[in-house]
């Protein structure tokens, strides 16, 4: 990036508006694999693993792999290379970050045990945001209203974002909030991904943060886990957790990996969980037909990410009014509590 103490600006210009958006979401979502990368942006993986290869040679990216018990490894992952994050820390008037901290982060995420996790989380988002791959539209391109994920929020931001209490109380830390539309229906959601590592107990024991947070006034609360055996596991114990506490305010559906379908987590694989049905799964609808919840926002340019077209402010006229119905807000900018390390979910 420096040739005798001057910036090298051609890194910059070498850089496709693609590429730009690829090194903005790692800046905030820290990691993805190679065929989350190519659902994003390429027409297919081969032509992803072509441009990223350029990427990685110019240390826009980092790249690692795990070693599988019994031999093989996984698929690569990529994650924010050092020159990389000095042009994202430029482009946001930031000052860059030491070259051996940022080494030790990068180490610290490779080997992170929530890293699964994370890719996981990341993985839900993308599938989502695919149905707005540039690579794959096909004909003249004409401007059109924006359509599919509007709206894709870390769990470092919604910590920012969502709380009603300076010191902390009240504060939601859901592993991605995000804002679905189609066919004129805006759908936000917070998600809470379940990898099966965790008991049911211990699952259900994060509705008292919903139930305390106005969060239907926000969105609906999305349970996304492994298998049709946890979910079944699931939404029975959502109706022990809950029972006659059930605030029909807050929106609750629930779905299962093991029933793929081609449009992933925006097609028909949803189920509504009420009091009144028991637990038991009757019908799955689209993403898009789930209730609608918390405001509309006029879309506008996202300056540092994509995918945020609908996003919001804390500090927001209507979001505050939302937030503090009935009180008085805050003095204070954030809660105490409201970072999340960047190196760890």
């Amino acid at each position: 990036m420096h040739r005798g103490g001057h910036p090298d600006a051609g890194a910059w210009f070498r850089l496709l508006d693609r590429d730009r958006r690829l090194l903005a979401l790692l800046a905030e979502h820290k990691a993805f694999t190679t065929d989350q990368i190519a659902s994003l942006e390429f027409a297919s993986v081969r032509r992803a693993q072509d441009r990223l290869r350029k990427l990685r040679e110019m240390g826009m990216l980092f790249a690692f792999r795990e070693s599988l018990y019994g031999g093989g490894t996984t698929q690569t992952r990529h994650a924010l290379g050092y020159s990389g994050a000095r042009l994202i820390a430029a482009q946001r008037a930031q000052t860059p970050p030491a070259p051996a901290k940022y080494a030790l982060s990068l180490e610290r995420l490779a080997s992170s045990p929530m890293l699964t996790h994370r890719l996981g989380v990341n993985g839900f988002f993308c599938a989502l945001a695919a149905h707005r791959n540039p690579a794959c539209r096909h004909g003249p391109a004409v401007p059109e209203p924006v359509q599919g994920l509007t709206q894709w929020w870390s769990e470092r931001q919604c910590a920012e974002m969502f709380w009603t209490h300076a010191s902390g109380e009240d504060q939601l830390h859901p592993d991605g909030y995000g804002c679905w539309e189609q066919h004129d229906r805006v759908v936000r959601f917070f998600l809470e991904y379940d990898t099966g590592t965790e008991s049911l107990k211990t699952v259900t024991s994060k509705l008292a943060d919903y139930q305390r947070f106005p969060t239907d006034k926000f969105g609906i609360l999305l349970f996304s886990v492994h298998s049709a055996r946890r979910e079944t596991g699931l939404r029975a114990a959502l109706r022990r957790a809950l029972g006659s506490s059930y605030s029909p305010g807050l929106v609750i559906a629930t779905t299962s990996r093991d029933m793929p379908h081609p449009d992933g987590p925006a097609g028909p694989v949803w189920a509504l969980w009420t009091t009144g049905n028991g637990g038991a799964v009757t019908h799955r609808l689209r993403l898009a037909d789930l209730p609608e919840r918390g405001p509309r926002i006029g879309h506008h340019a996202s300056a540092e990410l994509p995918y945020n077209e609908a996003a919001f402010s804390h500090h927001e006229p209507i979001i505050q009014d939302l937030l503090y119905p009935n009180r008085t807000r805050p003095a204070t900018g954030y809660p105490a509590s409201h970072d999340v390390a960047e190196d760890e979910d």
